[in-house]
């Protein structure tokens, strides 16, 4: 009975000790590192240290561990998480039996998203894909705040992809993919900063549409591309025609410029390799003939 008192009287420091804490700002996990592994821990600890020494130097093969420079190891002591955060790079000291650790690679992950069929705001289904960059800032974190951080992280960025997209239209996400994907970053990167996970960058790599979706907007951009050609082509005889006005007004005003333009009408022929013959006639001589014809149709009248 005694036992069992003491038992109670121990959870209930305990359970007044936590909202003490509470009330010091405290977190759960800060209450048991305070508490500590106990005395049965550490006489586990120590008879470990003790096998050790017995054990030398065979038993530093199994205490003396190497990680390499882009890597952190995250070390439990009896289940606990040992102060001082990961260790490494280099040489680092573990006790068998008590100590388990577990290596986090920091280097730059790289994720290809896969394919997402997303309905768009305006009613269109695409199927858009990205690459994520991500790394883990915190190896503490990363192991201790989330099951498995690389499959999470993963699954958080198709799920994001999809979220961002379902709020664009088909011409936004078309156009504005370096917007898209600064938002998909702050998004990711918010999300992932509890789990020691640093989102770097999120790229819309392929946005691919329907078929039939793809020929209506080839037809579309087809006709568009003949009004313009249309209206252009309408334009040009519209200059054309001001300039012919001018230039007759101008031969009009100076009868030796039709004898230039004829001049040159025949050096263009004979530029040309062909087999036409032509015989010039002096302008003067069909003018006097013009002037003859004139001449008798008054004389008729």
């Amino acid at each position: 009975m005694q036992g069992i008192q003491s038992s109670v009287d121990k959870i209930t420091d305990k359970t007044s000790s936590n909202g003490d804490a509470k009330h010091c700002g405290l977190s759960m996990n800060q209450l048991d590192s305070l508490d500590g592994p106990g005395l049965f821990g550490h006489l586990i600890t120590f008879l470990s240290v003790l096998l050790i020494l017995a054990t030398l130097p065979v038993s530093l093969l199994f205490a003396v561990k190497v990680v390499q420079e882009y890597e952190r190891a995250v070390i439990f002591r009896l289940g606990r998480l040992l102060e001082g955060g990961s260790k490494g790079p280099g040489i680092f000291f573990v006790i068998p039996c008590v100590d388990s650790y577990t290596k986090v690679d920091m280097r730059v992950l790289t994720f290809d998203v896969p394919p997402q069929e997303i309905l768009t705001k305006d009613s269109v289904t695409v199927h858009v894909d990205a690459i994520m960059y991500y790394k883990v800032n915190n190896a503490t974190s990363c192991i201790a705040n989330v099951d498995d951080y690389s499959q999470s992280t993963r699954l958080l960025a198709a799920t994001t992809l999809r979220n961002v997209l379902g709020t664009k239209s088909l011409g936004d996400i078309l156009s504005e993919r370096e917007s898209i994907a600064n938002d998909m970053q702050v998004s990711l990167d918010e999300a992932t900063d509890p789990w020691g996970v640093k989102v770097e960058r999120v790229e819309v790599k392929d946005v691919r549409l329907p078929q039939q979706l793809q020929r209506a907007m080839a037809a579309e951009a087809e006709a568009a591309r003949e009004a313009r050609a249309k209206v252009i082509a309408a334009e040009g005889e519209h200059k054309a025609s001001r300039a012919l006005r001018h230039a007759a007004e101008v031969i009009c005003e100076s009868p030796a410029a039709l004898q230039l333009r004829y001049l040159q009408t025949l050096n263009n022929i004979s530029a040309e390799k062909n087999s036409t013959i032509v015989f010039p006639v002096p302008i003067d001589i069909i003018t006097h003939f013009m002037n003859n014809h004139a001449g008798k149709n008054k004389a008729s009248s």
